[in-house]
């Protein structure tokens, strides 16, 4: 049966289809990476980018680096509900915001739908567009509005979420719901150096369908040794929670390596990639690809 967020994924390798069976809560199947990524590359592109009048971001380099590593290894994009393996017929990424420039400190979770052949102005126009839109007086995103509905009702709130909790599993939340949720998403990723926080590894949520999350941390110094030579350079931390169900250690960390490739190059996000590889598992004639 297929949801609206998704394709349920049939003939895949019995290890994984008996996996969600063993490993009920996606909790219970983490596994976590740790990566130390060039500051110097990303930040001298950065710096060209601005130099060129375009004001890009590191959050939307690491999105950005993402979406064209997901569009190589379409696996990435999988999620596990009810000890079932779906394939996602969209790609969207979740993080946390400040709303009202930041003055209050009061947060808010945008989420953002993108292209697989967006390429790195794409995303981060797409990126900066949804920052300002949640900073903007007034403006409230599509998960506080699904939050407030369910707040007028306080005493029915156990009630409501467990409700959500059982339909989700058991067959499928319309997508306006799932639109709205921030825990049903490709990709959740925080930028903790924004707070001068270290990266932690945070916990991916049992509810929703989110399979990875990311969280980078503040810049720090880290000897390398290249050769023979012992070399100081400046690294952003980022810890990877994954949930194992979805991929192999070895797919992900073979993943990641290419994410510190292109990030370690970020010119190359600026053209869209030249083929995009579809989930050798999923069979539909023509998938649907949900962009907002």
């Amino acid at each position: 049966m297929n949801r609206t967020d998704g394709y349920r994924l049939k003939n895949c390798d019995p290890m994984y289809e008996i996996i969600p069976h063993i490993m009920t809560k996606r909790y219970d199947a983490t596994n976590y990476i740790d990566l130390d990524l060039d500051l110097d590359s990303i930040q001298s592109y950065i710096n060209k980018c601005r130099s060129r009048g375009i004001k890009m971001n590191h959050m939307s380099v690491m999105v950005a680096a993402y979406l064209r590593l997901v569009s190589q290894n379409p696996n990435l994009n999988r999620f596990v509900v009810n000890k079932r393996i779906f394939a996602r017929n969209h790609f969207c990424v979740s993080f946390v915001t400040l709303k009202s420039n930041g003055n209050s400190g009061e947060e808010t979770v945008a989420k953002v739908y993108f292209n697989l052949d967006d390429d790195i102005f794409e995303v981060n126009r797409k990126v900066t567009e949804a920052i300002q839109i949640n900073r903007s007086d007034g403006t409230t995103s599509s998960m506080d509005k699904l939050l407030r509905k369910v707040m007028k009702v306080p005493f029915l709130i156990r009630f409501t979420v467990s409700l959500l909790k059982w339909w989700d599993k058991h067959f499928s939340l319309p997508f306006a719901v799932i639109d709205g949720s921030p825990f049903h998403t490709s990709l959740f990723i925080t930028n903790l150096a924004s707070i001068r926080l270290n990266a932690v590894y945070h916990h991916v949520y049992d509810f929703g369908t989110t399979g990875l999350f990311i969280a980078m941390g503040q810049p720090q110094k880290k000897l390398f040794k290249i050769g023979e030579v012992i070399e100081e350079r400046k690294v952003i931390p980022v810890k990877v929670t994954t949930d194992e169900r979805i991929e192999s250690g070895y797919y992900f960390g073979r993943c990641f390596k290419e994410f510190k490739r292109y990030l370690s190059n970020p010119e190359v996000l600026e053209s869209k990639p030249e083929t995009i590889v579809k989930d050798a598992n999923v069979y539909v004639k023509n998938p649907k690809f949900i962009v907002k």
